[in-house]
């Protein structure tokens, strides 16, 4: 866990940046003087940008994100080029994000697959889960593991979870395990009065793509 609100750089080439996103950073913000990991990086590139070219804004485009209370592994492009193919492979196939997580209860079964339909409200930035046919729903799916199980300070049952997303939809990890009744231990916006007295147990802890530009195929590990 990173105990700062300070990011590390994992990998960095002309195409891409890898990083550790430390819990309580947004990944992108609209409001105006809040530190996120955008102005961090684009910051950092201008730092590292030839004098002749310093005066011009870096590009740096976001792939995929993690809720501001989540840390764990993110890429960012910084061509367009490899924003579009990195992008491809987001919506189409090759790009694993993997998951640990703590929630709440012992599981029926130790492997399984979660398939909702979710949707979002913007007003509130929370998202639940829904009907096929309600108006915005989209498709969501995981596969998780449980590879421990223990007893909170409270008494409480929890399983420590692998879990690899197949989509990618807003908030799908907390909503679609709080749906099937096992909210992420330190979950404030989806669990119970048991689940926030700890910070959210959620981590993005393997990242899977294959180069932009090289092909090569990448895997980082937290």
């Amino acid at each position: 866990m990173i105990s700062s609100l300070t990011p590390k750089i994992i990998y960095e080439d002309k195409d891409i940046i890898v990083c550790h996103k430390p819990a309580g950073i947004p990944t992108q913000s609209s409001r105006i003087g809040t530190k996120d990991m955008v102005s961090i990086f684009k910051n950092h590139l201008i730092k590292n940008t030839a004098k002749k070219t310093a005066s011009r804004e870096p590009y740096l485009a976001v792939i995929h994100r993690l809720d501001q209370p989540v840390e764990g592994l993110l890429v960012f492009a910084k061509t367009p080029a490899a924003a579009k193919e990195l992008s491809r492979q987001l919506t189409t196939s090759g790009f694993g994000k993997y998951y640990r997580a703590q929630a709440l209860g012992i599981f029926e079964h130790n492997e399984g697959t979660l398939e909702d339909y979710l949707v979002k409200d913007g007003r509130t930035n929370t998202s639940r889960a829904c009907e096929e046919n309600v108006p915005d729903a989209k498709y969501a799916r995981l596969h998780y593991k449980v590879i421990h199980t223990g007893t909170l300070p409270s008494g409480e049952p929890f399983s420590q979870l692998e879990i690899h997303l197949d989509t990618g939809r807003h908030h799908q990890i907390r909503v679609q395990f709080a749906h099937a009744g096992h909210p992420l231990i330190g979950d404030r916006k989806y669990g119970t009065a048991a689940c926030t007295s700890r910070q959210l147990m959620l981590c993005a802890c393997r990242l899977e793509f294959t180069h932009p530009t090289t092909g090569e195929k990448m895997v980082f590990h937290l």
